[in-house]
């Protein structure tokens, strides 16, 4: 599945346009940056309630192909602003961490939870 496919499935939005559509392998849902530089893969998007620069910073440093702040968190304009640096897409969501995670684990699998 693709960046782009997940923004209506997931109901995101994306808070910027400077985001390259790729494939995404796999999701990594933390917020401790430390665990996601450790455990988080390639090509996954990372889901959190992190909203600051640093986020990016660590996104960029694993590969991951976006991140996904949930519970409507704001989001600094610095965060926007090295989103669209980093090329590193950025979207929104109205609702939790376990609830995103389980619907992008269902979409990337294919299989009831």
């Amino acid at each position: 599945m693709n960046l782009s496919e997940m923004i209506p499935l997931l109901e995101l939005q994306s808070l910027h346009t400077a985001w390259q559509d790729a494939p995404v392998q796999g999701a990594y849902c933390s917020d401790l940056m430390s665990d996601v530089m450790a455990n988080a893969a390639e090509a996954d998007v990372l889901i959190t309630i992190q909203g600051h620069r640093n986020t990016v910073a660590v996104a960029t440093l694993v590969g991951a192909r976006g991140i996904i702040v949930c519970n409507n968190r704001p989001i600094p304009d610095d965060m926007r602003s090295a989103a669209e640096d980093e090329q590193i897409a950025l979207f929104i969501s109205n609702e939790n961490q376990f609830v995103v995670s389980g619907k992008l684990y269902h979409l990337l699998t294919q299989t009831d939870v």
